[in-house]
């Protein structure tokens, strides 16, 4: 590139990314919060109803769970929960029990998760105990699956 394209590119005004911001993403946004009354749905539902790009609130009490659809940023609205309403608000911490691959492992499975859902699995699946070689060597040799098996058991 020479010097007389390095100029023109500084002094063009046709370009469009320093003028306009990027549109933000339709986004469902699932955020836990604790609700023990009417009361406090209320108060959770108009701490996010007013906010900027949001298109609809649903609310699911015995599960403490707020869903807000719309153009918005997840972090502004766990925010915004948090300071306009006094709780403490994360975003949904759980999955459908189908989608993890060993539910009851350490650190997947909660006593305190609504039914039909587990901790999201954040972790990878290869930390789990895996058998080595050998032992799946041994294992197999005495299985009642294994046609070839030891047969003295």
């Amino acid at each position: 590139m020479g010097v007389l394209d390095h100029i023109s590119d500084m002094f063009d005004c046709s370009s469009q990314h320093s003028k306009h911001k990027r549109r933000k993403q339709l986004q469902t946004v699932e955020i836990k919060v604790k609700m023990d009354c009417e009361g406090c749905e209320r108060k959770v539902r108009r701490s996010v109803e007013g906010m900027k790009g949001v298109s609809s609130v649903t609310i699911e009490p015995k599960q403490h769970k707020l869903t807000v659809v719309g153009y918005v940023d997840p972090e502004k609205v766990v925010a915004r929960v948090a300071h306009r309403t006094g709780k403490k608000a994360e975003i949904w911490p759980y999955v459908p029990y189908d989608v993890v691959a060993h539910p009851y492992a350490q650190g997947v499975y909660d006593k305190k998760a609504p039914a039909g859902y587990v901790r999201r699995d954040d972790f990878q699946s290869n930390q789990l105990a895996r058998a080595s070689s050998t032992e799946v060597r041994y294992t197999t040799a005495f299985s009642d699956e294994n046609p070839a098996a030891c047969v003295v058991m």
